[in-house]
């Protein structure tokens, strides 16, 4: 198959192209510079690969939690791309795909999105698969989640990564009467978190396009609304 995956849930900017049994991969530390660089992007890849659009099977891109921003640009581009080509799109949860890496690690893992507020976006996975909801909490109520779900599992360890993992920690350590006392918390530092790769290899994996049905009023999982929308409120 022939695959366009789009991350724009984060600053990092992530396009990856499958073409045949090739992958062709593009990540910059983008900012808020994801609109301005995204299409040149996928065309520089396309070139790369000798690939023209009418050749894509499909296209995945991050379905959230992450930036508004960012993750309606994902959507629109996605959407509209499949449109004009005639073939299907799908989004994939961004903490699915960010926690997909660490699958084959005994234990709990925790990505983590700096939510802004003093929140997070983050979930808890065990063995690959995830065992909560998608939370947007504060230091507080995620330590109480963790305790929880520790305590299950008979786990005395946690492993939190993402982007927003070392903030979260310093937090979590700060907690007066932590729940956490006796439980370890790692953070993984430099571990490579959600992003296209991992987007192409789970549409694959799971042969997302198999009943080839599109939802084009499908939209981003936000979680909380927008600043401008609660202003509006």
């Amino acid at each position: 198959m022939n695959l366009l995956a789009i991350d724009t849930a984060t600053e990092k900017l992530s396009i990856a192209l499958a073409a045949g049994n090739d992958i062709w991969l593009f990540e910059a530390d983008a900012g808020l510079r994801h609109s301005e660089l995204v299409m040149e992007t996928i065309d520089m890849l396309f070139q790369k690969a000798a690939l023209k659009p009418e050749d894509l099977s499909g296209i995945v891109c991050m379905g959230g939690p992450g930036s508004f921003t960012g993750l309606r640009i994902g959507f629109s581009l996605a959407k509209g791309l499949a449109l004009a080509l005639n073939c299907p799109f799908a989004a994939i949860p961004t903490l699915d795909c960010m926690a997909r890496p660490l699958s084959s690690l005994k234990g709990l893992v925790m990505p983590v999105l700096d939510a802004k507020r003093s929140s997070f976006f983050c979930a808890l996975y065990r063995d690959g698969v995830r065992i909560c909801a998608d939370m947007d909490a504060g230091p507080s109520a995620i330590a109480d989640a963790i305790a929880i779900e520790t305590a299950k599992a008979q786990l005395k360890q946690v492993l939190l990564f993402g982007p927003g993992a070392e903030m979260l920690y310093g937090k979590l350590t700060q907690l007066p009467q932590s729940p956490l006392a006796d439980i370890d918390i790692l953070v993984g530092k430099g571990l490579r978190w959600g992003n296209a790769q991992t987007l192409l290899e789970i549409a694959l994996d799971t042969d997302i396009f198999a009943n080839n049905v599109t939802d084009f009023s499908a939209g981003p999982e936000y979680i909380r609304k927008s600043d401008a929308e609660e202003k509006n409120n």
